[in-house]
């Protein structure tokens, strides 16, 4: 629908946190991705320390990325047909749970000594099936509380939440095992974090579901997020782009391998860790912050291939690099590049997707955007040690500068896309 893109709202850069509903729910995702990112931190440390070896700290994220995507048809067609609120408070009571059993493991040592780190993949595959039913509910239910006009104000805010939690995370996750050297308590914290979001998210109302537009069999409904995605050039494209870019082009996992190994950071090594996986986070708030004011949709497609290629130089500068402060820097800008990225495209889900439908489409961009992030690790450790450390992530750098340059030439509806005439 094209309509006249001069709304007051668009010009208040706090638009959409004036809503209630939106600020609870806002805060209760922070919350989320705040537990789920000390976990993550925590995770890697331990399987790194328990093993020196880079294909299984790649291996944490396989574990949660083939759950992930087994469910995520199933979730969607759950997201549509039942209440949005309700499967993400029971999704989050699972994952409680499920983080639950890493204090539970971390606790027995002799486990570990018996079983090797076999657990902790299983307890992170367990995760993957929560994160399935809360990836395609969440932004199907953002869609839900404020109008339309401001949409992408609340995907911004949205997005600098989901940042700053990641950041947060990123350097407490790391502070928390190095200050006291256990996962136990490291855990324990995480699981605290996903109380408070859970606490939070049952004070958001209690909104209806979108009627369907038509009766649909099973069959039909797991698969109609598909067909609508690879029906629009444009959505099949930038869900692409990102997947791609950041499947060749995510060195985050091999994070704590650079800390050891090329910037030798000795007995800063964990701090160390959680300042450079922070790093990203950092550069996408202030750019997130940017955003707020001068957002990046009039020329959408052709501002996100140019962020997509700075976030791959980026990438190939921080395999080069043995300083950690130009490390830093790089990844910093990696960040605020992709954060570009971010908005756009969940401006473009939001928009250009049905109401009736955003649990289905949203679990479709589900397996694009946020498995890639998991099989990137697989790739990033494979890689490494395929091709050694340094060289394999340069190659995804340049990877994802050549993915940026090839979709602008199959893509040109993507390359010309103003998503201001949606609104």
């Amino acid at each position: 629908m094209t309509g006249n893109t001069t709304h007051p709202e668009k010009k208040d850069a706090f638009a959409a946190l004036r809503n209630r509903d939106f600020s609870l729910f806002l805060f209760a995702r922070f919350f989320l991705t705040l537990g789920v990112q000390v976990q993550s931190v925590v995770v890697g440390i331990q399987v790194y320390k328990l093993t020196g070896n880079y294909l299984k700290m790649g291996l944490i994220g396989l574990s949660e990325a083939v759950p992930f995507i087994a469910v995520s048809l199933i979730a969607g067609h759950v997201v549509d047909r039942v209440r949005r609120k309700k499967v993400m408070a029971f999704s989050l009571v699972f994952l409680i749970l499920a983080s639950s059993a890493l204090i539970f493991v971390s606790a027995q040592p002799e486990l570990l000594k018996q079983a090797g780190i076999f657990p902790l993949y299983a307890i992170i595959f367990c995760t993957g099936i929560s994160r399935g039913f809360l990836g395609p509910a969440f932004p199907a239910y953002l869609a839900q509380l404020v109008p339309r006009s401001i949409l992408a104000n609340a995907g911004i805010w949205q997005s600098a939440a989901w940042q700053t939690a990641f950041v947060t995370g990123s350097a407490g996750g790391g502070l928390l095992i190095g200050l006291s050297g256990s996962t136990v308590v490291s855990y324990s914290v995480s699981v605290g974090l996903l109380l408070i979001s859970l606490s939070l998210l049952l004070f958001v109302a209690n909104k209806p579901l979108p009627q369907a537009e038509k009766k649909e069999s099973l069959g039909e409904s797991l698969t109609a997020g598909f067909r609508f995605v690879f029906r629009n050039q444009v959505m099949l494209s930038a869900f692409s782009l990102d997947l791609f870019a950041v499947l060749f082009g995510g060195a985050v996992a091999m994070i704590p391998a650079f800390a050891r190994e090329v910037l030798l950071l000795g007995e800063w090594e964990e701090t160390g860790v959680g300042m450079l996986r922070a790093a990203p986070a950092i550069g996408a708030i202030l750019m997130g912050v940017a955003l707020a004011w001068f957002t990046p949709t009039r020329h959408a497609g052709r501002n996100l291939l140019i962020a997509v290629c700075g976030f791959g130089l980026c990438i190939a500068g921080f395999a080069l690099s043995t300083s950690f402060a130009l490390s830093f820097v790089l990844l910093l800008l990696s960040g605020a590049f992709d954060q570009v990225s971010v908005v756009i495209r969940t401006t473009i889900l939001h928009l250009l997707t049905p109401d009736h439908m955003r649990g289905r489409v949203s679990a479709v961009n589900g397996i694009f955007i946020g498995s890639s992030n998991e099989i990137g690790e697989l790739e990033s450790g494979v890689a490494a040690q395929a091709m050694g450390l340094r060289t394999s992530v340069v190659f995804g750098g340049c990877m994802t500068l050549l993915i940026a340059i090839g979709a602008y030439s199959l893509a040109p509806k993507l390359r010309k896309l103003n998503l201001d005439k949606h609104v």
